[in-house]
């Protein structure tokens, strides 16, 4: 294994330092069921292996430019929601082949509504203020993934399904008026139809539902935490 991120490491160092050219990698390993997505520390350290200076001058090197992608609806909302159940139900529970085959296919063939991509500048200039100020290493990796995590959070493109999660779940009123009835009938319809979907023998709709709700909840407040 740590061959392989070595080899991994060197090959998008080379790629971006000699070829000039952009790679494109996820924060983590898939996005967090929630949609509490956060940035892994592994993900850091691997891109640092290859380098041959410090943890910081190593990611300076390749001008890492966050990239915050939002989706106004999930399509795999409700697969998800099911296994939070399974597994609450079953500590045991774990996906068949056949669940990722579906979970795919619905992620790439489902409806997404609107999609946004926000591009960001290099975060270089941090990095040079976070090695100024932090002396250990661990330390540096823990600020480097809180700013990437701010980079990404506060760009989501928020939409009315995430305010009237948010407003559902913490039980508020905080978005009311910046929804329309138009699009709240929109929204509870939505969820009903993705609700209807989860074929369970004990179908547990209010469970179910608040984890939805937690999916389309958490990129409006964890966006409001970089405020």
């Amino acid at each position: 294994m740590p061959k392989a991120f070595l080899e991994l490491s060197g090959y998008i160092r080379h790629a971006i330092t000699k070829k000039k050219t952009s790679v494109w990698i996820a924060q983590r390993e898939g996005r967090a069921k929630d949609s509490n997505d956060r940035t892994q520390e592994s993900i850091l350290k691997m891109f640092a292996l290859s380098g041959t200076s410090s943890f910081i001058t190593n990611l300076q090197e390749l001008n890492i430019s966050p990239v915050t992608i939002s989706y106004e609806y999930d399509p795999c909302d409700y697969l998800k929601a099911k296994e939070f159940q399974q597994k609450r139900d079953d500590e045991n529970y774990k996906k068949m082949p056949q669940d990722d085959l579906l979970n795919m296919q619905t992620g790439i063939l489902g409806y997404k509504g609107h999609v946004n991509y926000t591009f960001t500048t290099s975060i270089n200039p941090e990095l040079e203020q976070i090695a100024t100020s932090i002396d250990n290493r661990k330390a540096q990796i823990e600020a480097v993934v809180t700013l990437i995590d701010k980079r990404i959070h506060s760009n989501y493109r928020i939409y009315p399904i995430n305010k009237v999660a948010y407003d559902e779940l913490l039980n508020t009123t905080r978005f009311t008026r910046e929804v329309s009835p138009e699009e709240r009938t929109e929204v509870e319809t939505y969820l009903s139809q993705q609700l209807s979907k989860i074929d369970l023998p004990n179908k547990d709709t209010d469970f179910l539902r608040h984890k939805l709700l937690e999916m389309y909840a958490n990129p409006l407040i964890n966006q409001l935490a970089t405020k």
